[in-house]
């Protein structure tokens, strides 16, 4: 574990409370929409009977596409000089298109061919990730210059990703909501519409509400803008701090995306034998006391660890614990007491808290690191490059777990009448996947370079520099 000297934040560096939850709004915004198309997915399957190779390509395509729309949209925002800021405008009209696009994703029919509604979810799915996107990196690039403090870093995305727990104390129900509708496509018809609206005027706010740090930066040198774009990109994949970011996370959130494509499964057909009713109500309660935990105690403990013994020795405590919780969900699958599961659920919700407010926070730090080495501020390529990974990640991850599910023999036609070779082999990726992802997570954090004495040398070099620049 490192040894820092730990230092307080001046009074000028505290970002104000309206703006953290402005701010946090965004986040709120950011994780429903993934969480919800998470949890409304299933009704490719379930509802309309799609095979679960196709439910598998519509997670894939659009996060292929994410791979070049993403950066290039950082890179616009970062080298935006709009009268109204680099970040800000990008948000507002992201937010609204694709508010709009969520309605229409889920307008689907049983009436309409397999193929139709394959290619319909696509093609909508694909243009909102990219409409989404002109929302997503700037804000998250806005929350690396609102402060330059090493520990309101940490505070800023704590409080953010507290929020924006609320979208995974929803998302768990989602399906019990369409099921109990008149049927589950309806449900997700009905559902897409309010998310839909939920984003657009969300998403406005922190457009309209939020500061920029750096309200006048130096114009742009007239240049090659692929050449630059491109060498920015080079740039970034050969920060090694950042890619340590990168992987770590990768494992860590797909772990747990993985894991999450088989839970739904164990619940309805291990635990209840089929029976829908009954597995939505615990796989909601799961989720719920999962995003319950990190709210109320995982999130604020987390930011506490961090704030006193420094962000890579805390995930050296967290990742453990939720290793833990996978390994409770061995005994938590059990027919007789299928509510046993819920032990699991504080535990694993330490991985994903740590994540994205440990992560987000030291991304920030790196962004400085990167200034140092470049000269410029490139909080856009960088967040852009960093989420592009992680839907990479969902993309794998939504991939893989089609291709096992089919490989475990589980059947859709079968119902509550699964062989126990596909019980056992769904339980074995639901538990295995998350622990060895977690596992070679921590080996990639014990490298990582930037604590809490570097930070702060590095932001002491960086305003001696802009010194001498005014």
């Amino acid at each position: 574990m490192e040894h820092s000297s730990h230092r307080t934040t001046a009074p000028e560096d505290r970002i104000p409370l309206f703006q953290k939850a402005v701010y946090s709004v965004g986040a709120l915004v950011n994780q429903m929409q993934a969480a919800a198309i998470s949890a409304m997915v299933l009704v490719l399957n379930l509802g309309l009977g799609m095979n679960p190779i196709l439910v598998g390509l519509v997670g894939t395509i659009p996060r292929l596409l994410d791979a070049f729309t993403d950066p290039l949209v950082g890179y616009v925002s970062d080298n935006s000089r709009a009268k109204y800021g680099r970040r800000r405008p990008f948000m507002f009209f992201g937010a609204l298109i694709s508010g709009v696009l969520f309605a229409l994703m889920f307008q689907l029919h049983k009436e309409n061919t397999e193929i139709f509604s394959f290619w319909y979810f696509l093609v909508i799915q694909c243009l909102f990730v990219v409409a989404f996107a002109f929302f997503a990196i700037p804000w998250i690039a806005l929350g690396f210059e609102m402060t330059p403090d090493y520990h309101e870093r940490t505070r800023l995305q704590g409080t953010g990703n507290a929020i924006a727990q609320i979208a995974w104390l929803i998302s768990p129900w989602l399906f019990t909501f369409m099921y109990t509708t008149k049927d589950v496509v309806q449900g997700a018809r009905v559902l897409a519409i309010i998310f839909g609206l939920f984003i657009a005027v969300g998403g406005i706010l922190p457009a309209i509400f939020n500061k920029e740090f750096f309200v006048n930066p130096p114009k742009p040198e007239k240049k090659d803008v692929m050449k630059d774009f491109f060498s920015g990109f080079s740039i970034a994949l050969k920060n090694r701090p950042f890619i340590k970011l990168c992987l770590m996370t990768f494992l860590v959130f797909n772990g747990f995306m993985l894991a999450s494509a088989f839970t739904s499964y164990v619940i309805f057909f291990y635990d209840f034998g089929g029976d829908y009713a009954k597995g939505g109500v615990l796989l909601g309660w799961f989720g719920t006391v999962t995003a319950l935990s990190n709210f109320i105690f995982v999130i604020p403990l987390i930011t506490w660890i961090a704030t006193k013994i420094g962000k890579r020795n805390t995930f050296l405590i967290t990742i453990p614990l939720s290793i833990l919780g996978y390994a409770l969900k061995w005994m938590g699958y059990n027919p007789q007491h299928p509510y046993l599961l819920l032990i699991a659920a504080p535990f694993i919700a330490f991985g994903l808290g740590s994540v994205f407010t440990i992560v987000s926070s030291m991304l920030a730090d790196v962004c400085d690191l990167d200034e140092i080495q470049t000269g410029k501020r490139r909080e856009g390529t960088f967040g852009a490059i960093y989420w592009w990974m992680i839907k990479l990640g969902q993309a794998i991850a939504s991939l893989i777990s089609g291709i096992l599910l089919n490989a475990t023999g589980f059947n859709v036609i079968l119902g509550g009448h699964q062989t126990a070779h596909a019980l056992l082999y769904m339980r074995l990726c639901d538990i295995g996947i998350p622990i060895v992802a977690s596992l070679a997570a921590i080996y990639i954090i014990t490298t990582f370079e930037v604590t809490e004495d570097k930070a702060y040398e590095i932001r002491k070099q960086l305003e001696e520099r802009r010194g001498k620049a005014q």
